[in-house]
């Protein structure tokens, strides 16, 4: 049998010692190059969510609703009584509860992902980067849906279009990235034990009270030392404020939260690229 010497070979040895830059770039390497692959999965994933429904796709746009609809009631009918939001609170509450969705889908993300590819790791060799990737694409055609009710929200309430808008997708970016940061941080563990899925979802709900979702920062209080320190407060402020044209309160917590991010994403690329064949095949035994 011939052999075609144009094929790259490549072996794979196991190593006693890991070298950062190889891995670091090895990571990216895969990440970027798994474009294809992913799309493909996200395509598949999509077309399998709402296969099945009677709703379909109608499914991403009264999620959203009836939540911000539920705190719309409230806020009208005087069951609760909130300070001056600055904007209408219907745009109010539908922008924070949107954006806190989105949060809240990007950490739960790269746990799902995998754990739906549970099965194929063990026996194909792909990039395990593809998996996240998936899920970012996956993220972003939901949001993507989403926001077409959130700018008839922001149109039918008079709120207007403004040159901070320009920024409004860079700004929801970062929570993507925030979001699926922690995500892959907390992925191994909680392939490892489902309790960390239920605990991430309780905690999740709680966080949402002490971040300005559909009510401001108090004047002062307790409650107001946690919004002010709470890392999801200038995400959803930051992205707020590029909606409706007001001021960024938080742009400079914001700007490091992204520094940190960023870092923190890459970090968790290479835990994730180096233990999850490991779990997952440790799972499947």
């Amino acid at each position: 049998m011939s052999h075609d010497s144009s094929l790259p070979i490549k072996v794979y040895q196991k190593q006693k010692q890991i070298k950062l830059r190889r891995l670091l770039g090895d990571t990216l390497k895969d990440f970027v190059g798994s474009h294809f692959l992913a799309l493909q999965l996200a395509k598949r994933d999509v077309s399998a969510q709402y296969r099945q429904s009677y709703l379909g796709i109608l499914w991403l746009f009264i999620t959203p609703l009836a939540t911000a609809g539920v705190w719309i009631f409230l806020h009208a009918s005087g069951t609760i009584t909130l300070t001056d939001t600055g904007i209408p609170y219907p745009v109010y509450a539908f922008s924070g509860t949107l954006v806190w969705s989105i949060i809240t889908e990007a950490i739960n993300a790269p746990t799902a992902s995998t754990n739906a590819a549970r099965g194929i790791i063990s026996k194909i060799n792909f990039p395990k980067e593809a998996l996240i990737l998936s899920a970012i694409y996956k993220l972003c055609f939901n949001s993507l849906v989403k926001l077409i009710i959130l700018f008839v929200f922001i149109l039918a309430f008079g709120v207007g279009l403004h040159w901070s808008l320009l920024w409004f997708p860079l700004a929801l970016m970062v929570a993507v990235l925030v979001g699926t940061t922690i995500g892959l941080l907390t992925t191994p563990i909680g392939l490892l034990y489902s309790d960390v899925s239920r605990l991430i979802t309780m905690g999740l709900s709680l966080v949402m009270y002490a971040t300005p979702v559909v009510y401001v920062i108090p004047d002062k209080g307790l409650m107001k030392t946690l919004m002010e320190w709470n890392p999801f407060t200038p995400l959803v402020s930051t992205i707020r404020s590029t909606l409706t044209g007001n001021t960024y309160e938080f742009l400079n917590y914001f700007l490091v939260l992204v520094a940190v991010a960023s870092v923190l994403f890459l970090v968790a690329l290479m835990i994730y690229r180096l233990s999850i064949p490991i779990i997952v095949e440790r799972l499947s035994a």
